[in-house]
């Protein structure tokens, strides 16, 4: 008794077809996704921002005094440490604004020294 089995495989048109869809639904979802990246930046980097300038409030209500780094913030315990600016993905890229005399060597504030607009509309280091 003989069995013959045929194996049929898939034709290059077929193959074709399906990458075609494969590449048309990438095209539509990836800006998307990048879209709500920059927007996931955007608002982590709102959060560290507030999260370092409550601790440096709070480092000034209980020294009556700023400051003299971000990293005296960590050593200090307000902070856990010193957080990434996620839109520049470093810790040391944060610019440090400084009080008006007598302390100015002091932090005061911090902003972020990306550049550019964010989602938002609203540059990155006026945040």
């Amino acid at each position: 008794m003989k069995t013959s089995q045929t194996i049929r495989g898939f034709t290059l048109v077929e193959l074709l077809v399906v990458l075609t869809i494969m590449a048309t639904l990438l095209s539509i979802v990836a800006p998307r996704y990048m879209a709500s990246i920059d927007k996931a930046k955007e608002a982590a980097l709102k959060t560290n921002l507030r999260l370092m300038r409550e601790a440096i409030d709070k480092y000034k209500a209980d020294r009556q005094k700023y400051p003299d780094s971000l990293q005296q913030l960590a050593t200090e315990r307000y902070l856990a440490a010193v957080p990434d600016d996620p839109v520049l993905e470093r810790a040391d890229a944060w610019v440090v604004v400084y009080p008006p005399a007598p302390a100015a060597s002091a932090v005061y504030d911090v902003r972020s020294a990306a550049e550019g607009l964010g989602p938002s509309g609203k540059p990155y280091g006026d945040m």
